[in-house]
């Protein structure tokens, strides 16, 4: 069974079909659609992802399809190189993950279907979306209420640390400011003030960290990025370094050593994606799909790294866990 799979995925990458044939019923015979995927992380990041848009795929009803990936390895300035390319293979649909890649696959089609996963932006406020219920025009995806997140991040914090009265915020500048005015407005009703410091690439890392530290902050709140997944060990070994209590969405950080994160699951908002294109697929119009919310949400938290840190979580908030790492 390993091998089976093992050899699918380097099937896929290579740009061929794949079936399963227990779904295949499902699937007009002869006919495999063109899906390019653009990922703006790592190749070790893909794998799953791509993985979870099959899954969703599948349950669609699209047993076979090629896949067209395309890898920016981390690197920005790659991004719109391939989408430019994922489109020159004459692909039926793009996949766009994250708002950056988003971006340049509109630039770059008025006319192709787009389904994105963007758990940065408003796709109303950006002008990609007429509306959540009828977009409008070729783009539809999931997209992220992130105004809610930002609340429960800062109350998850506070519930951790009862005296938190100063926050750091990690921001990536290459986001957008969606996510600091949401967590700005959640800040003011919590009481709490914010030092938002910039970060984009790596390298930037250690500089912010320090600077969150030196700025007396008690905690420190990483925003969504394409920044944040690819370095989250790095990012678990600076909190420890300062001795900071971190939360961001993405599960893999504490999975790799830092405090807790709370957010949707990643990998089943790609399944809904997956979901979409096959509606895509089958007929219907990204003009006329409405987007769709994250379904499944999950709160990690790390209690090694909790008593690394000085911190006694409360028994009510660890029940409130999906995953307790000991």
């Amino acid at each position: 069974m390993f091998d089976r799979k093992r050899r699918e995925f380097i099937a896929l990458v290579g740009g061929v079909a794949v079936t399963w044939p227990l779904a295949a019923r499902a699937q007009q015979a002869g006919s495999v659609p063109k899906i390019g995927v653009v990922y703006p992380g790592p190749q070790a990041g893909a794998t799953p992802r791509v993985q979870a848009l099959l899954d969703g795929l599948r349950a669609g009803g699209y047993s076979q399809v090629e896949i067209v990936l395309r890898v920016a390895e981390g690197d920005p300035s790659r991004i719109t190189p391939l989408v430019t390319e994922a489109i020159a293979a004459k692909v039926d649909v793009l996949f766009a993950i994250g708002p950056a890649v988003a971006r340049a696959a509109r630039s770059a089609t008025q006319t192709l279907p787009i389904v994105t996963i963007d758990l940065e932006s408003d796709p109303v406020e950006t002008g990609w979306a007429a509306s959540l219920a009828h977009p409008g025009g070729s783009m539809t995806g999931v997209f992220m209420a992130f105004p809610d997140f930002a609340a429960k991040w800062l109350e998850l914090l506070k519930d951790t640390l009862p005296q938190l009265s100063r926050v750091a915020v990690l921001w990536d500048p290459s986001t957008g400011l969606f996510q600091n005015k949401a967590i700005e407005t959640a800040a003011e009703a919590s009481k709490v003030t914010l030092e938002i410091i910039e970060a984009r690439t790596p390298s930037e890392l250690d500089g912010a960290f320090n600077s969150a530290k030196r700025g007396g902050a008690d905690a420190l709140v990483m925003l969504s990025s394409p920044l944040i997944p690819p370095n989250v060990r790095k990012e678990a070994e600076l909190a420890i370094l300062h001795n900071l209590p971190v939360i961001t969405l993405f599960s893999d950080f504490p999975r790799a050593g830092g405090l807790m994160s709370y957010g949707p699951n990643l990998l089943g908002a790609i399944r809904d994606a997956g979901g979409m294109i096959a509606k895509v697929l089958h007929g219907r119009k990204p003009a006329d799909l409405p987007i769709e919310r994250p379904t499944k949400f999950e709160l990690v938290i790390n209690l090694k790294t909790a008593t690394t840190l000085g911190l006694t979580l409360r028994p009510t908030l660890l029940a409130l866990a999906d995953e307790v790492i000991e």
